[in-house]
């Protein structure tokens, strides 16, 4: 057994607790990671505002992280002690039907399929004062240590540096993702970016490596718009700036609508709109953001009539075990610039203020 420190969430919209928590040893097909770095997502906010209804408390939350292997369970063969690797919020068996599926990248081992509040034995892994403490996604980044299974976890280059590439465990590869893997940007074409967290800046990036010619970036906080100028936005608009809906104002811009754009906020209004906005017959939406649990949409389906496509993206598009250490290589092969998505780098115990700084769009 471990001792360590964790960021534990006791209860619904509670601040985080920074304890010692006791980590066991992993059992046949887990793996132990030391995490070394873990970036904040907004989906972890999801989890303190209790937006996630199949979330247990208490529980450890994280899920963009980076670490060193530290021991392994009996039968693990992927990986070894001292290997560098990125946890993965979407698993790959490599046994289901849908890792079979090359067109695929869900898994039927995924959290929209079966709980993952504890270990696939239905036990944790996690203690704190006596208490059974429960993951998050198997992952549970906020802890010094962790245990994953096996198919949970991707081998990355050993010159990775861990601070950077834990972006790439969710963020980046969900923006990056969406615009190269599920949309499938062409060259020439344009583009608009609804929402510019850091996600959303990563889909400009994606648009940008995917050859682009116009990226539109969207958000009614005018202080995203430098940085998304500087990875790769063409133009930058605030919806509150006009008397009229957004997608006219994007209509109007591009004459027919955008050919992809991408909803990277989780409102249900926003993903209307973002589906206005792209041309009527050849436009495809690809919705990233997640609204609140039991978020409804209504809207015309003559929007989808001409021929408009929709689709949702997860993690990227991509095959986690495959995808997320091809982007770290793509990464030491400077395509593109991680670095610039981090703004504030902060110890464990300062955890809620890394929240407050989310929080207020910073």
């Amino acid at each position: 057994v471990i001792r360590c420190r964790a960021a534990v969430a006791w209860a619904v919209g509670k601040p985080l607790s920074v304890e010692e928590v006791e980590v066991a040893p992993p059992k046949a097909g887990e793996v132990r990671v030391k995490i070394v770095a873990t970036g904040i997502c907004r989906t972890d906010d999801h989890v303190l505002e209790g937006h996630f209804v199949d979330v247990d408390f208490p529980v450890i939350p994280g899920h963009e992280g980076a670490g060193i292997v530290e021991s392994i369970g009996e039968g693990v063969t992927s990986v070894k002690p001292g290997d560098k690797v990125i946890p993965l919020c979407i698993p790959h068996c490599g046994q289901c039907s849908f890792c079979w599926n090359p067109e695929s990248n869900f898994c039927l081992k995924s959290h929209f399929s079966e709980p993952q509040n504890l270990m696939p034995d239905k036990t944790s892994r996690f203690t704190c004062k006596g208490k059974q403490i429960h993951h998050f996604l198997w992952l549970s980044t906020f802890a010094e240590y962790t245990v994953v299974p096996e198919y949970a976890v991707a081998k990355i280059d050993p010159a990775a540096p861990l601070d950077k590439v834990c972006l790439i465990g969710c963020g980046f590869s969900t923006g990056y993702g969406a615009a190269i893997n599920t949309a499938k940007v062409k060259p020439g074409s344009t583009c608009a970016v609804f929402g510019l967290g850091g996600v959303g800046l990563s889909v400009v990036m994606g648009c940008k490596v995917a050859g682009a010619s116009c990226i539109i970036a969207i958000d009614i906080n005018k202080g995203k718009f430098a940085k998304a100028k500087e990875l790769g936005a063409t133009d930058c608009v605030n919806p509150q700036d006009f008397q009229k809906p957004v997608q006219e104002v994007l209509t109007e811009m591009t004459g027919h609508g955008v050919d992809y754009s991408f909803e990277v906020i989780g409102h249900a209004d926003t993903m209307t709109a973002a589906l206005a906005s792209c041309n009527m017959n050849t436009g495809v939406c690809v919705v990233v953001g997640v609204a609140p649990a039991g978020s409804m949409i209504s809207f015309d389906p003559v929007l989808l009539l001409c021929g408009r496509t929709w689709k949702g993206s997860m993690l990227g598009g991509g095959k986690a075990r495959d995808f997320i250490p091809r982007l770290v290589s793509s990464y030491l092969e400077k395509k593109f610039n991680l670095d610039l998505l981090i703004t504030h780098t902060l110890p464990i115990a300062k955890v809620n203020e890394g929240f407050e700084l989310l929080r207020a769009g910073k």
